[in-house]
């Protein structure tokens, strides 16, 4: 671990942002991992979101230890608000979010560095995660494809990208029927802007599981309703691709560009590409 005081000479790349809440007996391993990453030009922001335990000790322990630690409270505003609460603060051209109970590998960080050193139009880079708690093993995902990402979110959070990014989408999307998808809606937004994913095919992060983890509580409504929040803001993106996808001539296309507007109509894409139903008769029917 480099000195107290080289610390204070070192620039700031990546931003590491920590939402914090009822995480008191998951934050020191958390912290921990971050500290003992190889990449050092870092800073890591903690967001208390209203959590009533008193993980403020130990985010204030670290603070002390390492001036690269910064810790702020706020009201509790959901996952999304406290993400964007801490990227609006962050001085990295990097973000990396970090679930106050998962562990980043040591390695994650400076291999990244060197991937968006060796092409400066990658966006994001993500990886493969290994399940610790109640729940152990590898968490694989693949190459990024736009087909998987518009069914359901692969790619956990814990992926690092530009911060400009963030910015040109607006931040994660904290009006959300129900919190727990925000990345998922995040993906898809730079997705829309056809950002390049790099997959790296490794363990970056440690993904905590337990009976209390935020996606054990997603039922079939919360899942339902989001979907179908995220289907309807991004309805361009997902017309364009089942054009794509489905073949349509560009003179379809262009006759039912307005049809976006219906919910029905893209609801219906959804299912009759990636499911093989049709929920609804419409005028595609006729094609």
């Amino acid at each position: 671990m480099v000195s107290q005081l080289n610390n204070n000479f070192m620039s700031t790349k990546l931003s590491i942002i920590i939402p914090c809440y009822n995480s008191e007996s998951t934050l020191e391993t958390t912290l921990k991992s971050v500290l003992n990453q190889e990449f050092q030009e870092w800073e890591a922001i903690m967001v208390n979101d209203g959590s009533p335990d008193n993980l403020e000790a130990i985010a204030l322990k670290y603070v002390e230890k390492d001036t690269r630690f910064t810790y702020f409270k706020k009201e509790n505003g959901g996952l999304g608000s406290a993400r964007n609460y801490g990227i609006k603060k962050a001085k990295g051209e990097f973000i990396l979010p970090l679930d106050s109970d998962n562990q980043v590998t040591e390695n994650f960080a400076i291999d990244a560095m060197s991937i968006f050193d060796k092409d400066q139009n990658i966006g994001v880079v993500y990886g493969n995660a290994e399940f610790y708690g109640e729940k152990t093993g590898l968490w694989k995902v693949d190459e990024f494809s736009l087909d998987k990402m518009l069914v359901h979110n692969y790619i956990d959070a814990c992926a690092i990208f530009k911060k400009s990014l963030w910015q040109k989408v607006g931040g994660y999307d904290e009006n959300m029927p129900y919190q727990g998808h925000e990345d998922w809606e995040f993906w898809v937004s730079l997705a829309e802007l056809k950002v390049k994913f790099y997959y790296l095919d490794k363990i970056t992060f440690k993904y905590y599981v337990s009976s209390t983890s935020m996606s054990k509580s997603f039922t079939d409504e919360v899942i339902l309703l989001n979907q179908d929040y995220i289907v309807k803001k991004h309805s361009r993106l997902f017309y364009d691709h089942y054009c794509q996808v489905l073949d349509y001539p560009a003179v379809l296309k262009r006759n039912y560009s307005n049809k976006l507007k219906s919910k029905k109509v893209i609801v219906d894409l959804f299912c009759k590409t990636f499911f093989k139903f049709s929920l609804f008769k419409t005028e595609f029917d006729n094609f």
